[in-house]
């Protein structure tokens, strides 16, 4: 019983964000700076690369128990902290 009440717990996005720094190693930065729906990849945004995705890929898996199924989908998985705790949500 208890154990489906921790499924049922919702992942947020200054969790995300706090893995995301102690994953990256982005100690710079504050969970207060990343704005939920900041870019993560690109100039305008938090300027993440390809080795941070593939690292964001493992945290996912690690903390949340989350894997990336459709490959194609990621750009708009990844595209925010906002759309990455959705997808964690909806496939935890």
């Amino acid at each position: 019983m208890q154990e489906k009440l921790l499924e049922r717990i919702l992942v947020t996005t200054t969790e995300l964000k706090e893995k995301i720094i102690l994953g990256l190693d982005l100690e710079d930065l504050s969970v207060d700076e990343i704005a939920d729906d900041m870019p993560l990849f690109g100039d305008d945004g938090l300027g993440l690369d390809s080795v941070d995705a593939i690292e964001i890929t493992l945290i996912l898996e690690k903390e949340f128990g989350v894997k990336v199924k459709n490959v194609e989908e990621s750009a708009n998985i990844f595209a925010t902290p906002e759309t990455l705790v959705k997808y964690i949500n909806e496939n935890k």
